[in-house]
């Protein structure tokens, strides 16, 4: 819901990001389906540090103000989602390897957030769909939401309102520390 929630908010961006998010979004899509069906034979803690292990480096870098554009990203994008999308589909984890990404990429702030609230929301209906089809959707899994849901609700609007009060280079650094924080 936060992801759809983003999106609403930050429409008005998508039309300058959807070329970029696109090719992105074919590997993705695939990559959160098989994720998901990978969950049978491969433990989500391992594959949470396996994650962590590989991201924190690489975000602790970008936190630093470094960064190193990849020329042809459209062609690094469909594989680079496939990735996103296994690693998201088995652990519900893709937030720091999209910041990464987009960071890496330059984006200017909205374009950054409506990536990834583009992104976000496509992988989530998927791995929802997938979930729903293997049976994950439990009583007991339903019966947290009402524990979220205020936080969410609050939360959301108000980090919203307060990013914008941040500037761009503060606002890349703050999101890689605190991917950093989180790994």
């Amino acid at each position: 819901i936060t992801n759809l929630y983003a999106l609403v908010i930050n429409w008005r961006w998508v039309p300058r990001v959807i070329r970029r998010v696109g090719p992105l979004s074919l590997g993705l899509v695939p990559g959160v389906i098989g994720g998901a069906f990978l969950l049978d034979y491969i433990a989500a803690t391992d594959a949470k540090l396996v994650a962590y292990v590989v991201l924190l480096p690489l975000i602790l870098v970008q936190a630093s103000g470094k960064r190193w554009p990849i020329r042809n990203e459209r062609t690094a994008s469909v594989p680079l989602g496939a990735g996103v999308g296994l690693l998201y589909g088995l652990t519900t984890i893709s937030g720091p390897p999209l910041a990464l990404f987009w960071n890496n990429q330059g984006l200017e702030k909205n374009d950054f957030k409506t990536a990834l609230a583009v992104v976000r929301s496509i992988e989530s209906v998927c791995a929802l769909a997938a979930y729903a089809y293997l049976g994950l959707l439990t009583q007991q899994s339903a019966s947290i939401l009402p524990w979220i849901a205020p936080g969410v609700l609050i939360g959301f609007p108000v980090g919203h309102w307060l990013v914008r009060k941040v500037g761009v280079e503060t606002f890349r650094r703050v999101c890689m520390s605190f991917d950093a924080y989180l790994v």
